[in-house]
């Protein structure tokens, strides 16, 4: 009676040790019997382990995990309609008071007044002259973007072959799209390509965004001082379009936020609605330097709903958080939304094999 009664506990203590020595998502199938190896129940003096290919493809599948990527952020690029409105409202402030220079002029009927109405005039004109030119570089920019694949590398490739030579002779709309397009692969190179635009000799709408694209890259690298030192010399007065103000704004509140300011940061973010239509484009920044300024001022509420709202946009938003130099608040609150999202899985203890 013992010999059946032993022979029924072995086979339970097998069962029992399978069950424990067996890895997750792998059937019992495919195990093969060893050499006795360290297991609860190692007295059974056997041990089951993994064939070879399948034992290294689970070891490569728990020691590299996914990780979310970020989305490259951008400032708001003006579309053609965009441009053909600021060239409009250059034309009409440029119109009006040449207009009344004229008037005046003629009725003084002073030569030396028609000479300076002349020169204002010539000059007027050139400025509409460049700003014609400017906006058909800048259509001709957008169709190369618009044609390529830039979520592929050899699209985003071919596009840089396309506009290297604009980019080479300085034009600042060729100089912008490269660097988009770098900020996929590499920051710093981005980086280095809007550093050759001359903040001095362009105007200073352009200087502003250049400014802007170089203090975004250096927030999403931890460069908090120079970010601050870019955004200090932008002036979002000179700007009519509400989205590139807003794009602009955004990236100053960030820097502001980051350095100490953050009240005046807060003040900034709510002259615009990101739930507005026309900034669409333009919200995910406006929630990002949000969510900074909240944390900053210890208001979880309204830091909280700024993640929500970027996780809503798409969830690998919210990896530009988990990183240094960003507050342990909104990094904890951050990661803990992606490891509930499933964006990075939970740590996975891999057992001895």
């Amino acid at each position: 009676m013992s010999a059946p009664c032993d022979a029924n506990r072995l086979e339970v203590l097998r069962a029992r040790r399978l069950r424990c020595c067996s890895i997750p998502g792998v059937p019992p199938a495919v195990t093969s019997r060893a050499k006795p190896r360290t297991c609860c129940h190692f007295r059974l003096g056997r041990s089951y382990r993994l064939h070879r290919p399948l034992r290294e493809s689970y070891k490569v599948a728990v020691s590299k995990p996914s990780q979310p990527t970020q989305p490259t952020p951008k400032i708001a690029a003006q579309s053609s309609d965009e441009l053909k409105k600021m060239l409009k409202g250059t034309g009409v402030r440029l119109g009006i008071p040449l207009l009344v220079i004229w008037i005046v002029v003629i009725l003084i009927g002073h030569p030396i007044g028609l000479i300076v109405a002349g020169v204002l005039t010539l000059a007027g004109i050139g400025l509409v002259v460049w700003a014609v030119y400017y906006m058909n570089k800048s259509k001709k920019v957008a169709g190369i973007l618009s044609s390529a694949d830039i979520s592929s590398a050899e699209g985003r490739k071919k596009a840089m072959e396309q506009l290297e030579p604009s980019a080479g002779k300085g034009d600042t709309a060729a100089l912008f799209a490269k660097s988009q397009l770098l900020m996929h692969e590499d920051p710093r190179k981005a980086l280095e390509v809007l550093e050759q635009i001359n903040l001095d000799k362009v105007m200073a709408p352009i200087a502003d965004e250049a400014r802007g694209q170089r203090a975004m890259i250096h927030l999403l690298l931890g460069e908090i001082d120079r970010a601050r030192t870019l955004v200090d010399g932008i002036d979002l007065t000179r700007h009519e379009q509400t989205k590139s103000r807003a794009a602009l704004a955004s990236v100053i509140a960030e820097a502001w936020a980051r350095s100490g300011q953050a009240k005046k940061a807060n003040e900034t973010l709510d002259l615009f609605d990101p739930e507005s239509g026309e900034l669409d484009e333009v919200k995910p920044q406006l929630y990002r330097a949000r969510a900074f300024a909240a944390a900053a001022l210890s208001d979880t509420k309204r830091m909280k709903h700024a993640l929500r709202k970027l996780k809503g946009i798409n969830v690998q938003l919210l990896a530009g958080f988990v990183q240094k130099r960003v507050h342990p608040l909104l990094e904890k609150e951050a990661r803990q939304m992606l490891m509930q999202s499933g964006a990075v899985p939970k740590k996975m203890v891999r057992q001895r094999m």
